[in-house]
């Protein structure tokens, strides 16, 4: 159970880490739903959730 939370948060952190980059290069790629959309937004969006998850892996790595 635990390998298989493990591989949907990698998944999610892969995932989050190209809609990052891919935001960085043109935003409204990955902020289709917002009236305004502009690269700090998809630092802050998708960025905490590389952040996130990362954390997130290796603390249920650990255990």
């Amino acid at each position: 159970m635990l390998q298989a939370v493990l591989l949907l948060l990698k998944i999610g952190f892969v995932f989050s880490l190209i809609s990052l980059l891919a935001g960085l290069v043109k935003p409204v790629y990955v902020l289709w739903f917002l009236d305004r959309m502009n690269r700090l937004k998809v630092i802050k969006f998708y960025g905490l959730g590389c952040v996130l998850t990362l954390v997130l892996i290796y603390l249920l790595s650990v255990l």
